[in-house]
């Protein structure tokens, strides 16, 4: 989403157009040096969303969540695998033994 890189940080977008109500306020992404956390070498792109929230004493504040980037089209893998063979969780099959 940036078009600049800084390692160990990030950028939040308002998110203008939210297709339902649960769709994040805020949009943007991050990138961490695996060095300075310890946990190898590189760096690692995360996507950020926010949330624009109320406290029970009126304090306004951003709830976070980080992920991995997903692709604008985004389809999970095992559709991706198996396209004709989508799982129809329409009907339980009742004849299981336990």
């Amino acid at each position: 989403m940036s078009d600049r890189e800084y390692l160990n940080s990030g950028v939040l977008f308002q998110n203008k157009v939210k297709k339902n109500p649960k769709a994040p306020d805020y949009q943007g992404d991050m990138t961490l040096d695996l060095n300075v956390l310890g946990i190898g070498n590189g760096k690692a792109k995360l996507q950020i969303a926010g949330w624009k929230k109320t406290s029970a004493k009126g304090n306004v504040f951003l709830s976070l969540s980080i992920s991995e980037p997903r692709e604008q089209n985004y389809t999970p893998k095992s559709q991706q695998e198996n396209p004709d063979q989508q799982e129809d969780h329409g009907e339980l099959d009742d004849d299981i033994p336990f």
